[in-house]
């Protein structure tokens, strides 16, 4: 009797317990089924908004460009033959500043300028335009605009004029320190001299860093103030290179005109003040985190 009473009770806890173990691992493969079905219905929606995400981003924030010019060699790769750098050009920085001297600025080439740096040639087959179209708006083809890619020298109200006895550029009568400058070979070290020209207000003196090599402010147009580009025509800051991979680095802006012109003596010391300011609130901050970490350790 004992025996049967104890079988009892384990027959009826197995028959009891396989129901519930059946009922449970059908509940649990409803939900994957429902998590399979809602990703391929929800797909479509994120690939349209992942679209439409990247086209605002290359729209207002930031865009990849291809350089394909031999003008701002070594900054910027664009040799024939090498692979062309691609930059990422930062659109953010101009809409609350004014391009600066020793910034590197994509613009689109003002009427007067003819030789275009970033112009694609355009498909015949209107197929083949479409699509070409479409890369470009999303940053996998070459842009669709006549851009340059340049330095900025000097900005409106300044004059400009090349050389002195040293072979520099000057600016309102200031020789610059252009460490940046590559000569390349068989083309000489000696910059073409141009007389004084001063940027009209809202305009741009550019050069390329390749000196002797580059279609820039000091030719296009004809030079003097055609060849100055308008503010409103940059499209943003070059910042950084992103392809190839070895290439890899942010692109340097030096300001040409700080050692000749020389900065207030408050603004050489604000980076210094922004240090000392933010230094105690991270120090507060870095303690608080730390307190809370070990409160939680505690209490664990």
């Amino acid at each position: 009797m004992r025996s049967g009473s104890a079988e009892e009770p384990h027959e009826a806890e197995h028959h009891s317990g396989a129901p519930e173990d059946s009922g449970e691992g059908s509940r649990r493969r409803k939900p994957k089924n429902k998590k399979k079905g809602s990703f391929w219905r929800e797909l479509p929606i994120l690939i349209v908004t992942a679209l439409v995400l990247t086209v605002l981003i290359q729209a207002f924030i930031a865009r990849v460009y291809v350089i394909p010019s031999q003008s701002m060699e070594q900054t910027l790769h664009g040799c024939t033959g090498c692979n062309n750098d691609r930059v990422l050009v930062d659109k953010i920085t101009y809409r609350f500043s004014d391009p600066e001297p020793g910034d590197v600025v994509v613009f689109r080439g003002p009427q007067p300028w003819v030789q275009n740096e970033f112009q694609a040639e355009e498909p015949t087959n209107p197929v083949a335009g479409f699509f070409q179209g479409v890369a470009s708006l999303l940053g996998f083809g070459a842009p669709d605009e006549k851009d340059f890619v340049k330095r900025v020298i000097a900005v409106g109200g300044q004059t400009v004029e090349c050389c002195d006895a040293q072979n520099r550029v000057l600016v309102d009568g200031k020789p610059l320190n252009e460490p940046y400058l590559y000569w390349e070979p068989g083309r000489g070290v000696g910059q073409d001299e141009f007389s004084a020209v001063t940027v009209p207000p809202g305009h741009l003196w550019v050069m390329g860093d390749n000196r002797n090599d580059s279609a820039d402010s000091r030719v296009q147009g004809n030079g003097g103030v055609n060849g100055a580009v308008p503010v409103e025509n940059v499209i943003g800051k070059a910042q950084f290179i992103v392809l190839p991979p070895t290439r890899w680095q942010g692109i340097d802006d030096p300001n040409p005109q700080a050692d000749a012109l020389g900065a207030p003596a408050w603004q050489t010391g604000v980076p210094v003040g922004f240090g000392v300011a933010a230094a105690f609130p991270t120090v507060w901050l870095g303690r608080r985190l730390v307190g809370v970490v070990s409160k939680r350790r505690a209490s664990e």
